[in-house]
């Protein structure tokens, strides 16, 4: 049995209280060795950068005379390069990071090692801080692109290779590669991508001859399209519903949502109105708005100065909410015990901000233990809205017991924080700095959680706000 990880957990934990401390040199050696334990987790990197930086004051340059300390490891990684030993490379680099965490030279001699060895998350990472720190240099910028383009990231992508354009107006390849993504993109938006050759694409876009279930397609042979034999199912049993549904489902996955939803209300009406079908129609129709959602989100981002368009994103927005409610309430109403649509219509309660109507459907879902966390830490915030304070902290303490940290570090984050937040409001800074401790523990960039930490650290809170 690999202990390796229980080990790095026991490290990790160590650390995250050294921190709390304020024990930088403990915390580092403790991350570090949590780091060659499991050298593939993303967050023990982050979390032992973040340490080092802290040791050295947020100086920006490391330790004292930090120049003349890498020189050696410098060369060490030099000659490990040209034999490709990846290994060598990653740990002499962090053994420089532990000198000067702001090298971006390191961070870059990380990042490529990393890529070599399968740690995709932590390279990533690395390129990222690299560039940070180095913001004008052109090829961290590009093998940053690169990596962004591959996982499918095409926007942080384009705005790393026109940094690369800006910064040498002259480079061509970074004009061609903007252009290649933005087109890449179109077409993972599309869909286009599913598709093995430009008849798929015609196929499953080109619809100007469609006129809905049992038209078209007539001159596909049995098997060369899955929408013209699901037509002919229908053609031959037109009373009954299933065809319909099967198209309707098809449509759907390929995103054709006006002729998806015209197939299922033939559905509907061969099934004589069936509730089932008509809660299809109801998803669809929450699918379909929350598309046009995203599309009008999309236009205010290119576009921040279009009013008109912010505008019509903040309607939908509003919409959707709404349409949202009435369907959950009334399926509700429909499957009494179905704890999971009562959380459902909850969260949409507190999102318009009515508390009160969300707290009962919440303490009634809690008795689902597939979603017990997630409905206390919703339950501390209705509590919160509701100036319930002891309430709240009760409920945030059950939801911290219910919580594994390693099945939903964000879900735990959130509700030490809230946790943190409440007790600093109440006067009990010891506990916020525990709770601070622990959200910094499991994700160092969670909210303000750091900054709050340092200041009770430092003897001088803030009125939590």
């Amino acid at each position: 049995m690999d202990n390796k990880p229980k080990m790095a957990a026991d490290c990790w934990r160590r650390a995250t209280e050294a921190m709390s401390h304020q024990q930088w040199d403990y915390a580092v050696k403790m991350f570090s060795t949590a780091v060659q334990l499991v050298p593939d987790h993303m967050a023990y990197r982050q979390h032992l950068r973040g340490a080092e930086r802290k040791m050295y004051n947020d100086n920006k340059s490391g330790a004292r005379m930090a120049g003349m300390k890498l020189m050696g490891i410098r060369g060490r990684i030099k000659k490990a390069q040209m034999k490709e030993d990846w290994t060598s490379i990653e740990r002499a680099a962090e053994e420089g990071l532990a000198i000067n965490p702001w090298d971006a030279q390191l961070n870059a001699s990380l990042a490529e090692a990393c890529q070599y060895l399968g740690y995709p998350e932590v390279s990533l990472f690395a390129w990222r801080t690299a560039s940070e720190n180095d913001p004008t240099n052109v090829e961290y910028l590009r093998s940053l692109g690169k990596m962004l383009a591959e996982r499918g990231e095409y926007d942080e992508a384009i705005t790393c290779f026109e940094k690369v354009h800006k910064i040498d107006p002259l480079d061509g390849q970074s004009r061609s590669m903007v252009t290649s993504l933005l087109a890449e993109k179109t077409r993972d938006r599309g869909g286009y991508m599913k598709a093995d050759n430009t008849r798929d694409v015609e196929t499953a876009y080109d619809h100007d001859d469609f006129s809905g279930a049992g038209g078209g397609n007539e001159s596909v042979a049995p098997g060369e399209s899955k929408e013209a034999d699901l037509q002919r199912a229908i053609r031959k049993e037109p009373e009954k519903p299933e065809g319909y549904l099967k198209l309707a489902d098809f449509y759907r996955q390929e995103k054709r949502m006006d002729e998806a939803a015209a197939t299922l209300e033939q559905a509907l009406h061969a099934s004589g109105g069936d509730q089932a079908i008509q809660e299809q129609l109801q998803d669809l129709e929450l699918d379909r708005l929350r598309r046009n959602l995203e599309m009008a989100r999309q236009l205010t981002r290119n576009e921040p100065e279009n009013e008109q368009a912010a505008e019509n994103a903040t309607n939908l927005d509003k919409e959707l909410l709404k349409r949202e409610i009435e369907i959950f309430r009334s399926r509700v109403e429909r499957y009494p015990q179905d704890s999971r649509l009562k959380f459902e219509l909850a969260r949409r309660f507190m999102r318009c901000g009515r508390h009160q109507q969300a707290i009962p459907l919440l303490q009634q879902a809690a008795t689902d233990v597939r979603l017990k966390a997630r409905v206390l830490v919703a339950l501390g915030k209705c509590f919160l809205q509701d100036k319930q304070y002891k309430l709240a902290v009760s409920q945030l303490r059950n939801a911290i017991e219910a919580i594994n940290p390693q099945d939903d570090a964000k879900l735990f984050a959130e509700a030490h924080y809230l946790s943190g937040w409440l007790s600093e409001k109440l006067g009990n800074n010891t506990e916020a700095e525990r709770h601070f401790s622990e959200v910094i523990g499991v994700d160092y960039a969670f909210k303000d959680a750091r900054q709050r930490l340092e200041r009770l650290q430092e003897g001088s809170p803030e009125a939590a706000s």
